[in-house]
């Protein structure tokens, strides 16, 4: 058993989207409060946490072999305690409790973190497995300041939780039911992340365009964070197609803070498969809120969410996912094979019946077909002059290459130069890639 009378080292490892990054800062925010140490050496920690995804399989079979990992990697002479955070702790708390071969000692839902010291001191002193994944129709930890690293970005969760149920998707049973923060406690962190040095904020929720706070909505709160000063940049993820009302999308036309670069997830082009997945919305309706945008916002950077092979899913289907990838010309996708997670509603109702083999083939050529839409389209960017937000130090002058942002959020990679994280850089595009493009730094009198 752990000492329990020294101070604690904790060793942190974060998986999965950016709200469980932001979790993990709201992690290491309580436990400094309670004396515990991060390091970032997990050999060197008393305790490590894995905060995990429970999106897809993969990201389950990852976590338990990070798990029996540790273990072997320490051994019997250098015991260290370890807790599940996250998603996973949720979804398959009652496997996590009664699975004696996957040794560990804590776990704790998304939103149980204030109960970790509580948790872990239990486990300490019983050496009996401590646990907490109890759901809040309330807490959005807007009273925590969240221990973050030095950087460009910021992460802000501004709500927390799912009302949409899309049928493939564990979130509203791991993370409960919507609830947003007030637009005063937003501003007020960003206006501290500004002041600390931060250029830009990511506004999270698992649906943030459907934030409401009293009678707040989403376009209200982008519109009172641009009026932070110093803050240049406000991107948001991730958005959901039926929540894009026009005052929303002239706010982002019109705000100079406000990227032109929006992610919204397409997940199928069959309006049968979308209506399967409980999407809520056709792929005439997709493609006209696409055209709606791109009549606002001209210049707008789109990318998107693919899920193929969905139960049941026809090539003929599938080729209509093709057909509307075509038609809308996403500047980058995340695509994905469908896996069933447990608890979901397809899970309950429909057979996982697409052959892997299918969902192999079939996800091969939407990346082929994505991979030429992405390689165009960057091309076409050859020549003319973007601002870019540097992201990465350049002290280093070995490094050949350093890279920024475009508002459009494409990756521009440039020579290092006399400018340093946070700044922003007028760059003429001289080449690029499907995935990234490379720049020239302008000077004043070529701008």
């Amino acid at each position: 058993m752990i000492n329990n009378t020294l101070q604690k080292k904790i060793f942190i490892e974060t998986y999965g989207c950016q709200m469980n990054e932001y979790d993990s800062e709201l992690v290491r925010s309580i436990l400094k409060k309670e004396n515990y140490e991060f390091v970032t050496d997990e050999l060197k920690a008393d305790i490590v946490m894995l905060n995990t995804c429970a999106i897809r399989e993969h990201a389950h079979r990852v976590v338990y072999g990070r798990v029996y990992h540790i273990r072997h990697l320490r051994g019997k002479d250098n015991p260290v305690m370890i807790g599940i955070l996250g998603c996973m702790a949720t979804n398959l708390r009652q496997e996590l409790l009664e699975n004696r071969n996957l040794k560990i000692d804590f776990i704790a839902g998304p939103d149980s973190y204030k109960r970790l010291p509580q948790l872990i001191r239990e486990a300490m002193d019983t050496g009996q497995k401590a646990y907490d994944v109890t759901l809040s129709e309330f807490e959005t930890y807007s009273d925590i300041t969240p221990s973050r690293k030095e950087g460009v970005n910021a992460w802000i969760a501004v709500m927390r939780g799912c009302n949409n149920f899309c049928t493939f998707c564990v979130v509203p049973y791991t993370r409960g039911r919507e609830r947003s923060r007030s637009p005063q406690n937003v501003v007020e962190e960003v206006r501290r992340l500004s002041d600390e040095g931060f250029k830009q904020v990511t506004l999270l929720g698992q649906n943030v365009n459907s934030y409401r706070y009293e009678d707040y909505d989403f376009a209200y709160l982008l519109e009172e964070v641009s009026k932070v000063d110093g803050l240049e940049r406000i991107r948001f993820t991730s958005p959901h197609p039926k929540d894009f009302p026009d005052r929303l999308l002239e706010i982002v036309a019109n705000n100079p803070k406000v990227c032109k670069h929006i992610h919204l997830p397409l997940q199928a082009g069959n309006n049968r498969i979308l209506d399967l997945m409980n999407r809520t919305y056709t792929r005439e309706e997709f493609l006209g809120l696409v055209d709606k945008m791109r009549a606002l916002i001209p210049h707008v950077a789109l990318s998107t969410d693919i899920i193929i092979g969905f139960c049941s899913e026809t090539e003929a289907e599938f080729e209509e996912t093709l057909d509307v990838v075509r038609r809308v010309e996403f500047d980058s996708a995340f695509t994905f094979k469908y896996s069933q997670r447990k608890g979901t509603i397809a899970s309950k109702k429909y057979p996982d019946d697409v052959p892997d083999n299918k969902k192999t083939d079939r996800i091969m050529r939407l990346n082929d077909l994505q991979k030429e839409i992405s390689y165009r389209k960057n091309q076409a960017h050859i020549g003319q002059v973007q601002e870019i937000l540097i992201d990465a130090a350049s002290a280093n002058r070995s490094q050949d290459q350093i890279p920024g942002r475009t508002d459009g959020n494409q990756l521009v990679m440039i020579p290092p130069g006399p400018y340093k994280v946070g700044d922003l850089v007028k760059v003429r595009i001289t080449d690029a890639t499907p995935h990234a493009l490379k720049g020239a730094p302008m000077f004043p009198e070529e701008t």
